[in-house]
C-alpha cells in the first residue's frame, strides 16, 4: 500500500513544470460513457498537478488527466495539516442539505436566540434518536435549532418508514414525533410527503446510521451528542 503511494507521490512532486500546461479539463470520454447522458455538475483541476477534481451532487472523486483512472479518497495538503477533500466535501454537503426547504422538515426553533442549526437524519425506532429527542429542551436552551429529516434505516418497504409517515401526516408533527419516538402507535395516515426523498437523500450524502447530525460547515457527526458537547463543537473555531 505505501509504496504505490510513495511512487504516485513522487511522480506528482517530479512533474510541476507540467502544471501551467494542464488542461482545464480532463479526457472525459470514458467518465461520460459510464454516466449514459448524465453530466457532472462540476470538474476542475485538483490540488496536484494532472488530477481532476469531479462532483456529481453531494459526492466528489478525482479523475487522471487521460480519463483513464478514477479515485475517491483525502487529499491532505501536509504543509498546512488540512484535509482538502473534507473540506470540500463539507461544503457539498452543506449545500445539498440547505437546499431542501425547512417547510419539508420538521423544525424545533429556540424560543431566544438562535446559535447554530443542525440537520438531523432520524429514525422513529432508533434508540439514539429517541435519546436525542427527549432532551430536545437542553439543545433549545443551548440555542441550537434542530431541523428533522426522515432517514427509517430498514429502507422504504420496512415499519420504520410507515411510522415517518405517520408522524409527517399528523395534524401536529412535532407531538406526533414526540409521542413516535416513546413508542406510542399513531393512527395509520398517508398524505403527499418527503420521506422517500429525504432517506435517497440521506443516502446520496453518505448517511450510514441514526441520528446523523449534520452541522452548518456540512460536517457529519455520527451518533448521539449530548446539547453540552454540541454546543462546545458548534462553537470551535472552524465551525
Amino acid at each position: 500500500m505505501l509504496k504505490p503511494l510513495l511512487a504516485g507521490l513522487a511522480l506528482a512532486l517530479a512533474t510541476p513544470l507540467y502544471a501551467a500546461d494542464q488542461p482545464a479539463q480532463p479526457d472525459m470520454a470514458r467518465l461520460n460513457a459510464l454516466l449514459q447522458g448524465n453530466k457532472p455538475d462540476s470538474v476542475q483541476p485538483s490540488s496536484i498537478p494532472g488530477l481532476y477534481e469531479v462532483v456529481i451532487g453531494s459526492q466528489l472523486f478525482y479523475l487522471s488527466a487521460d480519463g483513464r483512472f478514477a479515485m475517491r479518497g483525502d487529499i491532505i495538503d501536509l504543509d498546512t495539516q488540512q484535509n482538502l477533500t473534507e473540506a470540500r466535501s463539507n461544503g457539498l454537503r452543506a449545500k445539498v442539505v440547505n437546499a431542501v426547504p425547512e417547510s419539508d422538515m420538521i423544525v424545533y426553533t429556540p424560543e431566544g436566540k438562535t446559535r447554530h442549526t443542525i440537520t438531523v437524519f432520524t429514525d422513529i425506532d432508533c434508540p439514539y434518536c429517541s435519546k436525542l429527542h427527549s432532551e430536545m429542551d437542553r439543545y433549545l436552551r443551548a440555542g441550537i435549532k434542530v431541523r428533522y429529516l426522515a432517514y427509517p434505516r430498514s429502507g422504504l418497504a420496512g415499519e420504520s418508514y410507515r411510522k415517518a409517515v405517520n408522524v409527517w401526516c399528523a395534524a401536529d408533527r412535532k407531538t406526533a414525533m414526540t409521542q413516535a419516538k416513546a413508542g406510542q402507535k399513531l393512527p395509520a395516515a398517508n398524505c403527499d410527503n418527503p420521506v422517500a426523498r429525504e432517506f435517497n437523500l440521506g443516502n446520496q450524502i453518505g448517511v450510514q446510521g441514526t441520528p446523523a447530525i449534520v452541522l452548518e460547515s456540512g460536517e457529519m457527526v455520527p451518533g448521539y451528542v449530548p446539547a453540552e458537547k454540541l454546543a462546545q463543537l458548534l462553537d470551535a473555531p472552524g465551525q
